[in-house]
C-alpha cells in the first residue's frame, strides 16, 4: 500500500511538469519562444518615464481652457466659485455645482469622472504673472453685488517624482550601461556576467537529463574503441568489480582519429550510458580574452567535478589549450594558453588527489598535444579511432537508413558499403541526407540506389555542370587525357583499377575519373610506382596524341610530385639516399631544425624525386604507345556517351592482367529503358573519384 501512495504522488507530481513541458512545445513540434525579460524592463521604464512627467499639480481630469473663456464667459455670468492659482503659474477653476447642468459646460458631462471627482477642479489654465492675473480679477468683479466675489488663494505644489528622477536617472542609466558593456565583453560566461567570467562553461548532464539519447547502440562500428571506453562506464558503474582485485581507475582516456570518424558521438554515447554526471565543453571554452581567465575556468571545472564525484568530464578538441609548450616564449609562445595547460596538468595528476573524475577528451591532432599531457596518470589510454572499414560501414549505413522510411528494396547497406572506401561517419550520414534530397528533388516516393549513388558523386566529385561552355577542341583535349587515365590504369596490375570515367564538368574539374582501390595497411614500391604512371596517364596522352600539353594536369602532378617526395623522404625508396626517413610523427620539431638535412642531400632528393617522376611518365607512355588503337577508341566512345564504366574498358582493352574486374553498380540506358548492373566482383571494395582535369 504504501509503495501505491508512493506512486500515485511521483505521478501526481510528473504530471504537471508533463503539461508544464507540453505547453512549452511549440505546434509544429519545436520549443516555444522563451519569455524575454526585455519586454518587462521597457514597460517598467516607459511607467517611470510617465510618472516622472505627469506633474502632481495637475487635477484630476480638469480641462485646459483658454483665458478669453474664463474671463468673456465664466467671470461674466458668475460661475466661477474659488479659484487656486498653483505656483504662481497655473489657475485652477471650481465652477459652482448648480452651474455645471448649463449647456455650456457640457464637455464636462463628456468625462464622467471629471464630473463625478468632488473637491477637483473643472478647469484650468496656465499664466505669466501671478500678479497681473490677481490684479485683473480684481478689476473684473468690481461690477459684482456687494457680498459676491470670487475668492482666490495661492498654493506652492513640489513635484517629488521629478525630484527623485533628477537624482536618480544618471546613476541608474550609468549602472545600466555598465552592466551591459560588461555582459557583452563576458560573453555569456557564467549567466553573462562579469564576476562570473572565471566560471566553468561546462554543460553538465546528469542521470535524470532526457537529452542525451545516444547510447552504445547508436554507435556502429567502432568497436575496439568501445570495448575501452565500456570498460571506463563499467568501472563507474561497479567499481567492486575492479577495486577488489587492486586495480584503479584510469584518469583519462584520449580519443584520437581523423575528422567524422565518431569520437564526439563516442562521448555522447558514453553520457547516454553513464550513470554519473558528465561535464561536457570543448578546448576553446577555456580561451578568453581576460588574463588568468582559462586557469580559473580549469580550477572551477575540477571543483564542480570533485563535488560530483564520481563523474566524467569530456573536453573536446583539446588541442585548442593542449598544443606543446614552446621553450621560448619569444618565439611565439602563448603565455595565456600556456597557464591554462599548466593548471590542467595540476589538476589531471597534480599535488592534491583527484579520486573519482575521468577525463575524455577528443582530438585530430595527437602529434602536437604536449608530452607532459599525454603521459600515463594524466591520460592513461589513447583510443585510436579510425576511418571504418567495409563491415563497419555497413553497420554505419544501417544506422543512418533507419530515418530513411520510404526505401527502394534495391537498398542494401552492404552494396553501399562496397561503393564508399575511405569514408568516414560523417561522410556516411551525409551521403544518406544528399540521396533522400535528390530524391525529393526528382518528386520520387523512395529513395532509389541510383539516388545514393548519385549522391556519392555529388560528395565525391562536387556538382554536375552540364552547362558549362567547353569548345569542341577543350573536349576532345579532356577526352583523350581522361582516356589515358583509364587505359593505364586499367592495363597496369597495381594501379587502381578505375571504374567510372566522365568528361562532365564536375565542381573544379573539367572531367573526373573513380578509382576502386583496395583497402589495404601497406603499400608497395611497386603499388606506388603504377599508381604514379596512372596519375601521369592524361598528361602522356596529351603529350603522344596532340604534340603539346595544357594545363590540365594540375591535380595530378601534384599528387604525383607528393607521392615521390614520400618515397624519398619518408619511406625509404631511393637507392641513393637510403634508408633514411625525414618524417617527424611528434610534430614537435624537437630540434628545430627547418630541415634535417644537408644542401647535398636535399640535392640528391630533389634528383632521386625527379628520377622517380620521370620513370612513372615513361611507363605510361609506353602503356598508351602499345594501346594506342584501344586509347583512341575510348576516347572517341568517351566524346560520345561522355561517360565510361568498367565493363566498357573490359570490351575494348580485354580483363584486366591480374584477372581482377570492378563493377560499379550503375543504371544504364538501352532502348528506353533502365537496366541496373550487378556487381560481379565480390572483393570490389568501393569507389573513390579523383578529379583530373582542373580548369585554369
Amino acid at each position: 500500500m504504501d509503495n501505491e501512495v508512493k506512486d500515485e504522488k511521483q505521478t501526481a507530481q510528473e504530471e504537471p511538469k508533463k503539461q508544464e513541458k507540453s505547453q512549452e512545445m511549440h505546434p509544429l513540434g519545436k520549443k516555444a519562444p522563451k519569455f524575454n525579460m526585455n519586454w518587462i524592463y521597457g514597460i517598467i521604464a516607459i511607467v517611470l518615464l510617465g510618472f516622472m512627467f505627469m506633474s502632481p499639480m495637475e487635477g484630476g481630469g480638469s480641462i485646459e481652457i483658454p483665458q478669453s473663456r474664463f474671463w468673456d464667459e465664466m467671470v461674466v455670468n458668475h460661475d466661477v466659485s474659488h479659484v487656486v492659482v498653483v505656483n504662481h503659474e497655473r489657475v485652477e477653476i471650481y465652477i459652482k455645482p448648480e452651474k455645471l447642468g448649463e449647456p455650456r459646460y457640457a464637455d464636462t458631462h463628456q468625462d464622467k469622472k471629471r464630473a463625478a471627482v468632488s473637491g477637483k477642479p473643472q478647469y484650468f489654465f496656465t499664466i505669466a504673472s501671478a500678479e497681473r492675473f490677481e490684479e485683473k480679477l480684481d478689476d473684473a468683479i468690481k461690477n459684482y453685488t456687494p457680498g459676491e466675489s470670487i475668492p482666490y488663494t495661492y498654493e506652492t505644489r513640489e513635484n517629488n517624482m521629478n525630484a527623485i528622477f533628477n537624482w536618480l536617472i544618471f546613476p541608474l542609466l550609468l549602472i545600466g550601461v555598465w552592466i551591459f558593456i560588461f555582459r557583452r565583453m563576458a560573453g555569456g560566461a557564467g549567466g553573462g556576467q562579469i564576476f562570473n567570467i572565471g566560471k566553468s562553461r561546462a554543460k553538465m548532464f546528469d542521470k535524470d537529463t532526457s537529452e542525451i539519447k545516444v547510447d552504445f547502440k547508436d554507435v556502429a562500428g567502432l568497436e575496439e574503441a568501445k570495448v575501452e571506453i565500456k570498460e571506463i562506464v563499467d568501472f563507474l558503474k561497479n567499481p567492486q568489480k575492479y577495486t577488489q582485485l587492486g586495480g584503479k581507475i584510469p584518469k583519462g582516456a584520449l580519443l584520437v582519429g581523423p575528422p567524422g570518424t565518431g569520437k564526439t558521438l563516442l562521448a555522447k554515447a558514453v553520457a547516454g550510458e553513464a550513470h554519473v554526471p558528465f561535464f561536457s565543453l570543448s578546448g576553446s571554452d577555456f580561451v578568453e580574452m581576460f588574463v588568468g581567465v582559462g586557469a580559473s575556468r580549469v580550477r572551477d571545472l575540477f571543483k564542480q567535478a570533485k563535488e560530483k564525484a564520481p563523474c566524467i568530464i569530456f573536453i573536446d578538441e583539446i588541442d585548442a589549450i593542449g598544443r606543446a609548450r614552446g621553450k621560448n616564449p619569444n618565439w611565439g609562445a602563448n603565455d595565456e594558453r600556456e597557464n591554462t595547460l599548466n593548471q590542467l596538468l595540476t589538476e589531471m595528476d597534480g599535488f592534491g588527489t583527484n579520486s573519482g573524475v575521468i577525463i575524455l577528451a577528443a582530438t585530430n591532432r595527437a602529434d602536437i598535444l604536449d608530452r607532459a599531457l599525454m603521459r600515463a596518470g594524466r591520460f592513461d589510454r589513447q583510443i585510436h579511432v579510425e576511418l571504418p572499414d567495409l563491415n563497419e560501414r555497413t553497420d554505419i549505413f544501417k544506422v543512418h537508413l533507419r530515418p530513411l522510411t520510404k526505401l527502394a528494396s534495391d537498398v542494401t547497406a552492404e552494396s553501399l558499403a562496397k561503393q564508399t572506401p575511405g569514408f568516414s561517419g560523417a561522410d556516411i550520414a551525409n551521403v544518406c541526407n544528399e540521396a533522400a534530397l535528390i530524391a525529393a528533388r526528382h518528386d520520387k516516393q523512395k529513395v532509389e540506389k541510383q539516388d545514393f549513388l548519385d549522391a556519392i558523386d555529388r560528395i565525391v566529385g562536387g556538382l554536375e555542370k552540364k552547362n558549362k561552355i567547353i569548345s569542341a577542341e577543350e573536349k576532345k583535349t579532356i577526352a583523350y587525357h581522361e582516356a589515358g587515365h583509364a587505359t593505364v590504369s586499367w592495363m597496369l596490375e597495381h594501379a587502381n583499377p578505375l571504374i567510372k570515367v566522365t568528361i562532365v564538368p564536375r565542381g573544379q574539374a573539367l572531367g573526373a575519373a573513380w578509382y576502386l582501390p583496395e583497402e589495404r595497411q601497406l603499400t608497395t614500391k611497386e603499388q606506388l610506382m603504377e599508381e604514379m604512371a596512372a596519375l601521369l596517364g592524361g598528361r602522356a596522352a596529351e603529350e603522344l596524341f596532340f604534340g603539346r600539353i595544357s594545363t590540365g594536369a594540375l591535380n595530378d602532378l601534384e599528387r604525383t610530385t607528393k607521392h615521390a617526395y614520400a618515397m624519398v623522404c619518408y619511406y625509404g625508396m631511393s637507392p641513393k639516399v637510403g634508408n633514411l626517413s625525414y618524417y617527424d610523427s611528434s610534430g614537435q620539431s624537437e630540434y628545430s631544425f627547418a630541415k634535417p638535412y644537408s644542401e647535398e642531400t636535399a640535392r640528391t632528393i630533389d634528383e632521386e624525386t625527379k628520377r622517380i617522376i620521370d620513370e612513372a611518365y615513361a611507363k605510361a607512355k609506353e602503356v598508351l604507345t602499345k594501346y594506342e588503337d584501344q586509347h583512341h577508341q575510348l576516347a572517341n566512345l568517351l566524346l560520345e556517351r561522355e561517360v565510361l564504366f568498367a565493363e566498357d574498358l573490359e570490351k575494348i582493352l580485354g580483363p584486366r592482367p591480374n584477372g581482377k574486374t570492378p563493377y560499379y553498380e550503375h543504371q544504364t540506358i538501352n532502348n528506353g529503358q533502365a537496366e541496373t548492373k550487378p556487381e560481379k566482383d565480390s572483393e570490389s571494395k568501393g569507389e573513390t573519384a579523383e578529379p583530373d582535369i582542373t580548369e585554369k
